[in-house]
């Protein structure tokens, strides 16, 4: 077995990855600068070593054999730099997924937008009841496995599930990461414009599916939610046959007769318009059962029987911070913690808690921190996008010297048009006091009543506001 060493070893993937082969019986170790929960506890909980800082002297200890760049490390880093002068065999994560985990299985890819760790979890979720050991690769922690990396049990032989990032691979290697895994069953639930820092238009993204389909081979097979435009243009591509999910009984796989209740969702699967079956989800919104249709057609073309899968849906549970519930508070409030940062995003988690919860008051609590989310690309979108908010509290824009003004988000604009449809809005770290983000933590406590329900929308720490809030809501009577 080789070392192998991660630059950038804090972000969900390459940390997840970095755990999975150290259980493969690599000696692993990295190091990165912004580490924070789950994964800090992840890699703490399997003694893997993190240097916390990009110094060359981790990499003379370490002496790793290979090393591994995440695709936020960019020239200019101390330790690549020192990797590129000593010739140090240098790979991408996507990389070293395909040469240690996909390839001799079959490879199930889940692209798209949106939804890719929810439903990835429940593909590779669906698998494993059906006794078939599937590997996977998702970018979050599985509740179902308490990991978000394994090698297939049936090495050679089995599945591979990957979540297929559109994101690029690696400073040296701008291509899209999931035409590195080799798709044999792929799904693309969605596509929008997103990753502003490395498209310029949706058809520049468009571009990269259309390569993605690309590549499925004959025997494969695509799978495409019907209802997404993007996404049937790209199947017109494909070699493969291409089936359809979603709410149309002209679909391969369609969910009719959809029921919403306090305790998920309801429906009859229809597949190519013949069989039937009622389904449960314990999960909310139309787009977990869009999800849940893309993870069991692709679990049905692995050959798990509808009975199994039928059970596994009601034995699933959520990826870490995806609408997870942090704690109940007194008081009757409760706290979640939800990945979502793109608008249609943030429309579909609030849709669906306010389904779920159609009579409480429901606070939402935005970061703009992604490479997007920051930039004024979905200033209009944004204004919209809160509607089954009651209140709204806006974060401060995460490192906005990137941008001259005129290219960053507004969040003071955006306060003043989402006030106008009537909403009460925050701004935290708007005072001249540097306290952010307890402003906000004091805001909350201030406004709170009996039965709220708040909400933290942000792909990453919201400067540690979660712990700020459990604190601060255990300490409310």
């Amino acid at each position: 077995m080789s070392s192998i060493y991660f630059i950038g070893m804090g972000g969900t993937a390459m940390a997840s990855v970095a755990v999975a082969l150290s259980r493969s019986g690599h000696a692993v170790s990295g190091s990165d600068t912004a580490l924070y929960p789950p994964m800090s506890d992840y890699l703490a909980q399997h003694r893997i070593a993190c240097h916390t800082d990009f110094d060359p002297e981790n990499l003379i200890e370490d002496r790793p054999d290979t090393v591994v760049v995440g695709n936020a490390v960019s020239r200019g880093n101390p330790e690549l730099e020192f990797a590129l002068n000593e010739h140090l065999r240098l790979v991408s994560m996507p990389e070293i997924v395909r040469r240690h985990f996909i390839e001799g299985n079959k490879s199930v890819v889940i692209a798209g937008t949106h939804g890719k760790t929810t439903t990835t979890s429940l593909t590779a979720w669906l698998f494993e009841c059906g006794s078939l050991k599937p590997g996977f690769l998702i970018g979050g922690i599985a509740e179902n496995f308490q990991a978000g990396c394994r090698a297939s049990g049936k090495n050679g032989t089995g599945f591979f599930v990957t979540e297929g990032d559109e994101y690029d691979t690696a400073f040296f290697d701008k291509r899209s990461k999931f035409l590195h895994y080799r798709p044999d069953i792929a799904v693309i639930n969605n596509m929008e414009f997103d990753h502003a820092d490395i498209f310029d238009s949706i058809e520049d993204i468009r571009k990269s599916f259309r390569q993605f389909v690309n590549l499925i081979p004959s025997r494969g097979v695509l799978l495409l939610n019907g209802h997404d435009e993007n996404a049937c243009l790209a199947g017109r591509q494909a070699f493969c046959p291409v089936e359809r999910f979603g709410f149309s009984p002209e679909y391969e796989w369609a969910a009719t007769e959809v029921s919403h209740a306090p305790e998920g969702v309801s429906f009859t699967l229809r597949h190519r318009g013949n069989d039937a079956w009622r389904l449960r989800i314990e999960q909310f919104g139309n787009h977990n059962v869009l999800n849940s249709l893309a993870a069991i057609a692709a679990a049905c073309h692995g050959g798990v029987a509808i009975e199994t899968i039928r059970e596994g849906l009601l034995t699933f549970k959520r990826p870490r911070r995806r609408m997870e519930t942090v704690g109940e508070f007194p008081g009757g409030i409760t706290l979640i913690d939800d990945f979502a940062h793109h608008p249609t995003a943030i429309v579909a988690t609030l849709e669906s808690l306010r389904q779920r919860w159609p009579r409480r008051r429901i606070i939402a609590c935005f970061e703009p921190r992604s490479n997007t989310s920051t930039r004024a690309v979905f200033q209009h979108d944004l204004e919209s996008s809160f509607r089954d908010a009651d209140i709204v509290v806006l974060g401060r824009v995460h490192r906005p010297e990137r941008y001259d003004e005129s290219e960053r988000l507004d969040t003071g604009a955006l306060a003043e048009a989402i006030e106008r449809s009537g909403k009460t809005v925050f701004r935290g770290g708007s005072s001249k006091t540097d306290d952010y983000p307890r402003d906000i933590a004091r805001f909350l406590c201030s406004t709170m009543r009996p039965g709220d329900l708040v909400v933290l929308l942000s792909n990453g720490s919201f400067n540690g506001l979660k712990t700020l809030l459990t604190e601060s809501f255990r300490g409310k009577s």
